[in-house]
């Protein structure tokens, strides 16, 4: 089979050399918890207390359309258990078509302080208005506001149609409750697969995966 040649363009960046070697430390059969929601929270806890880490819940999420074409982009974690993993965001976005039309996704959590990456395969669904609508309320008022102003991945003329839209909205809504957008809400994704990364030196890296089965979840470790 032939590949393509490389053509090569002097004013890019040679980036072939670029690489680190990982010595934070190493992962066991023995260190992991027995479900990967508590392994999760073990290592999110270790995130979070990294203060070289500034957003420890910042999450790649990959979605797919009806004919396999990719997209992928960073959105927040802001919840998980037993259920999954969620995220809130706009019903008539991209991602959100694209999850209707092929609800499997991929999560990817990558904390380079801590040598750690966490991967999640799942079916993705949305949760409920009243859970939608919680964490709505919590959200800052100009968040609240964001989420009716913006038409989120469509084109837009200029960012004047959305300034003027906040300031119209804002004068709409003083001293009111702002209402939950109905094309606004969260998803969760059920996991059947969550791989855990441990960077190890010479690039032997470990990799263990708790993988969905009929009797439970499976521990298994991958090659690096």
């Amino acid at each position: 089979m032939e590949f393509p040649r490389r053509i090569r363009h002097s004013h890019l960046m040679d980036v072939a050399d670029l690489r680190r070697s990982y010595e934070w430390g190493g992962l066991t059969l023995e260190d992991l918890a027995s479900d990967p929601f508590a392994q999760f929270a073990q290592w999110f806890a270790d995130a979070l207390a990294c203060p070289e880490i500034p957003e420890p819940n910042a999450m790649t999420l990959a979605t797919a359309d009806a004919s396999g074409i990719v997209s992928s982009r960073i959105v927040l974690l802001k919840g998980f258990d037993s259920d999954g993993f969620r995220f809130f965001t706009n019903y008539d976005s991209r991602k959100s078509r694209q999850i209707g039309q092929n609800p499997s996704v991929a999560l990817s959590f990558y904390w380079a302080p801590l040598e750690r990456q966490v991967k999640i395969l799942g079916r993705c669904a949305a949760v409920s208005r009243e859970d939608s609508e919680r964490y709505f309320r919590s959200r800052p008022r100009e968040s609240q506001l964001g989420a009716w102003v913006s038409p989120q991945s469509e084109v837009i003329p200029s960012r004047d149609v959305l300034e003027t839209r906040y300031r119209e909205l804002e004068t709409e809504y003083a001293g009111r409750e702002i209402p939950l957008p109905p094309n606004w809400g969260g998803f969760c994704v059920d996991a059947s697969s969550v791989e855990f990364w441990q960077g190890r030196p010479s690039r032997l890296h470990d990799r263990l995966r708790y993988r969905k089965s009929a009797e439970g979840w499976l521990i298994e470790r991958l090659a690096p």
